[in-house]
């Protein structure tokens, strides 16, 4: 064989050999990638972990009120509720504070004029005891959280509360009412962005004024991710 075969030999099985190694790297760096998720999601949540769920808030009839699980969404739908939903996942701190009234939450709002992206509005009380409830949790692990239910979230509007040309009488136990919060004490109808809204429901009608319950006793939640912290 001539020098020429020889060399051209030689380079082609460098070149196989090349290939064959990064092959390899390749294969190790996938199973190592997997192995870490694998780890990841076996471990169990700690405070400072960042987490990724889905998460459905129930009113006191078990109805479901807020979600961004799309199969919870899909059976309001054909039931006909009326719900406020996100396809997005919500990512929280494990075991985290609030230093605000309000966490606001991306919904989208179904109207009689069509629907629109708004702001959920999500109590301080309620965001702990969910970030306080996600520690020692699992990938995939559901579970249900229990709001606070000694905290009044009950809010009376007397007479001279009500909007123009509504009177107490314009209301009946079992309605549904919405309410703009928000953590900026300026914020307007004209700066939507600082408003977020809450759902409520009207528990008394008298001619001392309308009491409207805004407080929801449960969420569920279920882990899609964690990222440690």
């Amino acid at each position: 064989m001539s020098e020429k075969k020889k060399k051209e030999v030689s380079q082609k099985k460098w070149t196989k050999i090349i290939f064959i190694v990064m092959a390899v790297i390749f294969a190790f760096a996938m199973v190592g990638s997997y192995l870490t998720n694998l780890v990841t999601g076996l471990a169990p949540i700690r405070p400072g972990d960042k987490v990724a769920i889905t998460y459905t808030i129930y009113d006191a009839a078990g109805n479901p009120l807020v979600t961004n699980d799309q199969q919870v969404y899909g059976l309001a739908l054909k039931s006909g509720k009326e719900i406020w939903h996100s396809n997005q996942l919500l990512t929280l701190t494990a075991n985290q504070s609030l230093n605000t009234a309000v966490f606001p939450v991306p919904v989208y709002t179904t109207e009689s004029n069509g629907g629109s992206w708004n702001q959920f509005a999500l109590f301080s009380p309620e965001y702990v005891a969910i970030t306080q409830g996600l520690v020692g949790m699992r990938t995939s692990e559901k579970k249900n959280i229990v709001f606070n239910g000694n905290m009044s979230m009950s809010k009376i509007y007397s007479p001279s509360d009500l909007p123009q040309n509504t009177t107490v009488n314009s209301f009946h136990v079992g309605d549904v009412l919405t309410m703009g919060l928000s953590n900026n004490p300026n914020a307007t109808a004209s700066s939507p962005a600082d408003i977020s809204y809450r759902i409520g429901e009207v528990t008394r009608v008298s001619p001392a004024g309308v009491v409207v319950d805004f407080g929801y006793p449960r969420a569920d939640i279920t882990i899609v991710s964690i990222t440690k912290g």
